[in-house]
């Protein structure tokens, strides 16, 4: 709830719209009452189709788009699920902030939430919480350019040099 108790417009991909926009609105319950009023901004290529109330096409440049919304004084933009939009705004460096929800779960096989084409970028952990059931809550946000560390501690030991010399 703390996500959306404050002003927001969504972000989504047009399969994710589609599957909210056919749940939604028939609900009624504090997560409808916050996403129903809200704009909804889509990436999709059949415009025409968004039927769903204060929904509007991103058109065909989504990152210009997003870039030029993003200077407005406008509410935050929040994506939900929208995997293929999220590589889009990683690999263009339009994502601020990541809110994770890590479950303690495997699956095998599946959708990457960090592709290849997402540009290296570092994050901060601002917010972690982990619930009864053990799902993990995590808020990381931008945090500037990429550190890179050494694990070197001092002077490499003499086994440490042969070990080095016999690496081939």
């Amino acid at each position: 709830d703390e996500l959306f108790s404050k002003p927001f417009a969504l972000l989504l991909g047009r399969r994710t719209y589609d599957i909210f926009a056919a749940y939604w609105p028939y609900q009624k319950d504090s997560i409808a009452d916050a996403f129903n009023p809200a704009t909804k901004y889509v990436a999709t290529h059949r415009p025409d189709t968004l039927t769903w109330q204060n929904t509007q096409s991103l058109g065909p440049d989504i990152v210009a788009e997003l870039r030029r919304l993003k200077q407005e004084d406008g509410p935050d933009l929040l994506i939900q699920g929208s995997g293929d939009l999220i590589q889009t705004l990683l690999a263009n460096g339009l994502i601020d902030e990541i809110r994770l929800m890590i479950f303690p779960l495997l699956l095998g096989k599946g959708k990457r939430l960090f592709g290849d084409s997402a540009m290296p970028a570092a994050f901060k952990l601002i917010k972690s919480q982990a619930t009864s059931t053990g799902v993990i809550m995590a808020t990381y946000e931008r945090s500037g350019e990429i550190k890179v560390g050494s694990f070197v501690t001092g002077e490499a030991s003499e086994a440490e040099l042969e070990r080095r010399r016999n690496w081939k």
